[in-house]
């Protein structure tokens, strides 16, 4: 893959529920190694944009790319057969399977199932707190034991890129700093990330780059640097007043 090929982009995505327009003429590209984030308030078309990079749902129009691929109309085992996974909102895992059943299920695609051990042990290393409660009901977890559970349910599958919808939803405050710390360290070991996130500072101070989603339509595109700095941006979402 040349270096100027992005490992996730949206060529003029449009997505239509019905009569509803969702999202329009959307464009992004994703590098391999970045980490990215997509802004935006509710109803903005955030969660449906990672849903069509993951193939859960199909554009109207446009297409989905993969490493130069256009995996527009393909299925999402498909699309995660490509190295694309997502840990969803609410973290959404098998409540009444273990733990640890939950980890493996992340692995459910892979024909390379060589080290899965090993793979389990670092994230063992990652999460202590998981490894104390391999055998528990994941049901039964916190909502920050689950979603370290969720995250390294996602890495199982050894991601290129790595879909985050909402992480810090519903977590205190403490546990966010610690999420946005964990989602740092995996960017760091070379996973791409494109983070969906609401806590707009959060989000643009681990980012490389950003986007805002209004309504649908990509209002802006630029380093997280600069987004930060931005002063409509940070009047719309960032809780400044004048």
């Amino acid at each position: 893959m040349p270096e100027s090929t992005p490992v996730l982009e949206f060529r003029g995505v449009n997505i239509h529920y019905g009569p509803v327009h969702v999202l329009k003429d959307v464009d992004i590209q994703i590098m391999a190694g970045e980490m990215v984030c997509l802004l935006g308030g509710n109803a903005s078309g955030k969660t449906t944009t990672l849903k069509t990079a993951l193939g859960m749902v199909q554009p109207s129009s446009g297409d989905v790319v993969i490493d130069g691929e256009v995996m527009t109309g393909s299925t999402t085992a498909e699309i995660v057969s490509k190295g694309v996974t997502m840990v969803p909102e609410n973290r959404r895992l098998f409540k009444r399977m273990t733990v640890k059943e939950n980890l493996e299920i992340g692995a459910y695609l892979r024909t390379d199932r060589d080290n899965l051990e090993g793979e389990l042990e670092a994230i063992y290393d990652m999460f202590p707190r998981v490894k104390e409660r391999l055998q528990q009901k994941a049901g039964t977890l916190s909502g920050g034991e689950q979603q370290m559970v969720a995250v390294g349910r996602a890495l199982m599958a050894k991601p290129k890129v790595l879909l985050m919808d909402e992480p810090s939803m519903g977590l205190a405050p403490v546990l966010v700093q610690q999420n946005f710390d964990i989602i740092e360290q995996i960017n760091e070991a070379g996973v791409t990330v494109f983070v969906v996130e609401q806590n707009a500072n959060m989000a643009l101070s681990i980012a490389d780059r950003g986007y805002v989603l209004q309504t649908g339509r990509i209002v802006l595109d630029d380093t997280a640097e600069d987004l930060l700095a931005n002063e409509d941006l940070r009047k719309a979402y960032l809780g400044e007043v004048e």
